[in-house]
């Protein structure tokens, strides 16, 4: 049976069977992660305030305390959301901004830290999900979280409704924002239901992009085997969207299993896609019968390459790395027969060997100072957008003022009306805030200790 047909018949199965695409599990995630320092730092790269948007683990919206301006970072991005949103996001984030800048000040009262050292405040939240096999989401699990100088400090619990206190220093914030059921019940909402909707938007927004240009190929390389009758062959899948793809190599349409190595781990290229390849040993007389798959579960999409008929495998490929070998030689052989006599050159010329009829050293055990060698110096520290989270100390628990009021105001990062992508921070109340929200924010507790 040739490999067309047979690889027809395996289609066929493995549609009915399910089983290739609708086994992977799709997972999705939408983001939102804050840092702010206790103060500026005078670095390259590190702001005293950062904030980003991350779809998938990619970045696709920047602000930072310099700019002070939201914006995309992904083209997408740019072409579907008007100047409305952008204007509203930058509004948002100024004003999470300043509720930073309090709060990163009022628990470093409450640890009794000062300002000679640098602490920071992180807040993470947004949802993850799974996508069905007829394309709705599934909620799996939202995330509101915060940590002070890289530790714990306070979570949200979809189920409970409540917020916990990993430490003590935390109790007093976590009675404070339980105190405000709507407040509570406005996060549950947004990480269940309105985080998801924004997720659905900005992945169809994505994937349309993608699908426009989409640049996901397989290449084919093959080389000789540990025998003379084999050869190794790889396949290697590149400019891949998304994490969960799956690749197999094909032997009369049938995925081998005996003989083929585990894929390699999925890796990141330098333009935010992902590369992946698979190989297996196979007899030289068999080439013929050898292709690759390669299924974006994401996407639905699938790639299939022969060795045979794409004209991918050809003789230049081993040829080109037995040329390697020779090339590498001839290299050596030149390094190892012209440096010496350039270094003694040098030497002679500086004085440090003679010649007379034989080499004399003038000065033993002495450097030979070769001109561009200088030491350059190192090079100035790496940029890191978001800033580092530094250890915190252990503290002794204080009972000193919670987090900030709750704002009257509503807050949106989306240019919407109906909801944003990031929600809004504890201090300010959802965009129906009613009495109750506004009675507790007048009773909240002085700045001072209590």
């Amino acid at each position: 049976m040739g490999f067309t047909t047979s690889l027809a018949v395996g289609v066929i199965l493995s549609m009915c069977w399910d089983l290739k695409v609708e086994s992977l599990e799709e997972r999705h995630s939408l983001h939102y992660v804050y840092t702010a320092l206790s103060k500026a730092v005078s670095a390259p790269g590190i702001f005293e305030f950062t904030a980003m948007g991350l779809l998938d683990d990619k970045k696709i919206d920047y602000y930072n305390s310099r700019d002070k301006v939201k914006i995309p970072q992904q083209d997408w991005m740019r072409e579907k959301l008007d100047a409305n949103y952008w204007n509203q996001g930058t509004q948002s984030r100024k004003s999470k901004e300043q509720w930073f800048k309090v709060n990163v000040n009022i628990l470093m009262e409450r640890m009794r830290h000062n300002n000679s050292d640098i602490h920071v405040l992180m807040w993470r939240h947004g949802c993850e999900v799974i996508t069905m096999s007829d394309g709705s989401l599934k909620f799996e699990r939202g995330v509101d979280e915060y940590s002070y100088d890289g530790m714990d400090f306070l979570s949200f619990d979809e189920d409970s409704t409540q917020w916990v206190a990993p430490v003590n220093a935390a109790v007093a914030t976590k009675q404070k924002w339980d105190g405000v059921p709507t407040l509570n019940q406005y996060t549950k909402g947004y990480l269940e239901t309105e985080c998801v909707r924004w997720l659905k938007d900005f992945r169809s927004y994505r994937d349309e992009k993608e699908k426009q240009t989409d640049p996901s190929k397989i290449y084919l390389f093959a080389k000789d085997g540990q025998s003379s009758d084999t050869m190794k062959l790889t396949c290697m899948a590149t400019g891949l969207y998304s994490k969960n793809t799956e690749i197999s190599i094909l032997k009369s349409g049938w995925s081998v299993k005996k003989g083929c190595k585990e894929p390699k781990d999925i890796l990141p290229n330098d333009d935010g896609t992902y590369q992946i390849r698979l190989s297996v040993d196979a007899k030289k007389s068999e080439i013929d019968d050898y292709g690759c798959e390669v299924n974006q579960g994401d996407q639905k999409t699938r790639l299939v390459a022969q060795w045979a008929k794409d004209g991918i495998l050809s003789a230049a490929a081993p040829s080109s790395i037995g040329l390697c070998v020779p090339v590498v030689l001839v290299m050596l052989v030149v390094v190892v027969l012209v440096v010496p006599v350039i270094v003694g050159v040098i030497c002679v010329k500086k004085g440090i060997i003679e010649y007379k009829g034989g080499l004399k050293f003038n000065r033993p055990g002495s450097e030979i100072d070769i001109p561009g060698n200088a030491t350059s110096a190192n090079d100035s520290a790496g940029k890191n957008e978001r800033g580092s989270t530094l250890p915190g100390s252990t503290q002794t628990s204080v009972e000193i003022k919670p987090l900030l009021e709750v704002k009257k105001d509503g807050d949106s990062d989306s240019g919407r009306s109906s909801g944003s992508p990031e929600g809004n921070s504890p201090d300010v109340s959802p965009s129906s805030s009613n009495e109750e929200v506004n009675n507790v924010a007048k009773g909240m507790p002085s700045d001072k200790p209590v």
